[in-house]
């Protein structure tokens, strides 16, 4: 457990300390728990049992795990975004048309989180699942997020995040990266080449308002064993501005 930070409090940070790792484990006994997180049994069994108590967490047989109770926060959190409602069908439909993931995301604190993913028929797994949250600057929800963000976000995101490589083609360069985003500005859409997961390429693109501020973003990832190198050249693009489009058109008359 690290110490905490002047402002916050210590004891809230334990508990999502405790949840965040019966999360990541799948579940933990009260002395996993203590172990882990260098705290007394008693502390442990406390967290767990106010947790438990308010339906945060559930035990069986010993064993603590993350509790229902979590959608309700889960859903009140989506609900704030009328993005999410509005993206929903056509993101469906956009993986329905190409066989491919799909997701929606949306920036908070200058990560990205997808707030809504769903799978055509050709789909891969990847790490990535609703709420997960992601680096901007190696994804194409990211990146296009970004290329439309006016310039003092920009220069405020840049300031305050490190462009650290995920792999070997991630753009790391402040000066090729800003290179990257004018390129992206152009041409209405964002390509991750294997920047954040080898293997697997994303074409990206941004959800405005009808004044041009910018929403959130919605991509379609794809193994590259079924694109070519010259991805910019097929429909996938145009596919997935069309759908940005149209959630524009959605989140304002909706």
């Amino acid at each position: 457990m690290t110490a905490s930070t002047p402002g916050r409090v210590q004891s809230v940070e334990t508990t999502f300390e405790v949840l965040e790792y019966i999360r990541d484990n799948e579940g933990a006994g009260v002395t996993d728990v203590a172990n882990a997180l260098s705290v007394s049994k008693s502390t442990a069994h406390g967290h767990l049992s106010t947790l438990t108590s308010l339906g945060y967490v559930v035990k069986t047989d010993g064993t603590y795990r993350v509790g229902l109770q979590f959608l309700e926060l889960g859903h009140h959190a989506r609900a704030r975004y009328n993005l999410y409602e509005a993206a929903k069908s056509e993101a469906d439909q956009l993986a329905q048309t190409t066989g491919e993931r799909c997701q929606v995301m949306v920036v908070e604190d200058f990560r990205g989180v997808y707030i809504y993913q769903t799978a055509g028929e050709k789909a891969v797994q990847t790490d990535s699942h609703i709420g997960s949250t992601v680096d901007l600057h190696c994804t194409a929800v990211g990146k296009s997020y970004l290329a439309s963000l006016p310039a003092a976000d920009l220069e405020a995101y840049l300031e305050d995040v490190s462009l650290s490589a995920r792999t070997e083609h991630t753009i790391t360069d402040r000066e090729a990266f800003l290179e990257e985003l004018e390129k992206i500005r152009d041409q209405g859409y964002a390509l991750n080449l294997e920047e954040r997961i080898t293997g697997m390429r994303a074409v990206g693109a941004p959800i405005l308002t009808e004044g041009g501020d910018v929403l959130g973003a919605i991509s379609v990832s794809v193994p590259t064993t079924r694109i070519e190198d010259t991805v910019h050249e097929s429909d996938l693009p145009e596919q997935v501005q069309r759908s940005a489009r149209v959630i524009t058109i959605k989140t304002t008359y909706s």
